[in-house]
């Protein structure tokens, strides 16, 4: 079935797909972008809010950010709703969503030293391995915009999807781990930061290689 079918198919008299349409360039799956953008600033008040259980809300409030992603995307693609500022807005919010989160945990030593118990040089390098997944986004970000302005389209690949699912599990695990051992001194809120610290290291190890490879596989842009 071709994309013409699946566009016929789609009954645009239903309340549904009016729904998801909305008005002008103003659809459900913009809407559910921009509230993720609004999240973000509400995902760092939690986290930084001093009361029982706030890594716990934070982390409910990065679980809804990351779900309005892969709702928008569904939807769009459903209902044949792409537009240019969802291409736009949609791998921003995804971006600030996830380092926003990298970044405020540098600020807070436990979530990297105290709660692992493996010294301060893994806040060091939980610093470094944050420096090399934003500069990994500006250099990507800064080829794609290169190779559109030569006509050329960058298509993600697998290893960037890899990338983006380890540090949303890595943001999650860290933010679960710290919430237990705010709580409690088991060391389960141990164990499941080491498991939030392995994911973090497995996502800049993927960044990396994600990086390297689409400089690769799209060398030819620089030759313009």
């Amino acid at each position: 079935m071709n994309e013409n079918d699946e566009n016929k198919e789609i009954d645009l008299n239903s309340r549904a797909y009016k729904i998801a349409a909305g008005k002008g360039v103003m659809n459900l799956p913009n809407k559910l972008t921009i509230s993720r953008v609004v999240m973000i600033p509400v995902f760092i008040l939690f986290f930084y809010l001093n009361f029982t259980a706030h890594y716990f809300i934070a982390l409910t409030v990065f679980g809804i950010a990351s779900l309005t992603d892969l709702l928008d995307g569904k939807i769009a693609r459903k209902y044949n709703l792409v537009t240019n500022l969802g291409k736009f807005l949609d791998p921003i919010a995804d971006k600030v969503l996830v380092l926003s989160a990298l970044v405020v945990f540098l600020t807070k030593p436990e979530i990297f030293v105290a709660s692992a118990g493996m010294g301060e040089w893994t806040w060091i390098a939980a610093g470094c391995g944050v420096a090399v997944i934003l500069a990994r986004e500006i250099i990507v970000s800064g080829f794609r915009m290169v190779a559109a302005g030569a006509g050329i389209v960058i298509a993600a690949d697998i290893f960037g999807k890899y990338k983006t699912v380890t540090q949303d599990i890595a943001v999650v695990v860290l933010l679960i781990g710290a919430g237990v051992c705010e709580l409690t001194a088991h060391i389960s809120g141990e164990i499941i930061n080491y498991i939030g610290l392995a994911f973090f290291a497995i996502s800049v190890i993927l960044t990396v290689i994600s990086g390297i490879n689409y400089i690769i596989k799209n060398i030819e842009v620089l030759k313009y």
